[in-house]
């Protein structure tokens, strides 16, 4: 996931000219082409979940969240 993350953020102008551009990102992202900045942004967060992934805290991070609402479950130990 980090690896793909990283492909997906190097080379975001070439996804951007074999693909096109997309409608959504050149209307709600002004700033420094939208498309790049989407496929960027997506290389990013898939990064940070790759990272999440490999050092298990992925399991953490979504009891920090959704935790208070899902009432009793715990993370058990040794997972």
């Amino acid at each position: 996931m980090v690896a793909g993350g990283a492909i997906l953020t190097l080379k975001a102008n070439w996804i951007v000219s074999n693909f096109g551009y997309s409608e959504f990102a050149e209307s709600n992202i002004k700033m420094y082409g939208g498309s790049r900045l989407l496929w960027k942004l997506i290389g990013i967060v898939t990064i940070f979940i790759g990272l999440l992934v490999i050092t298990n805290l992925y399991g953490d991070l979504i009891l920090m969240f959704f935790g208070p609402t899902l009432g009793g479950l715990k993370q058990t130990p040794g997972y």
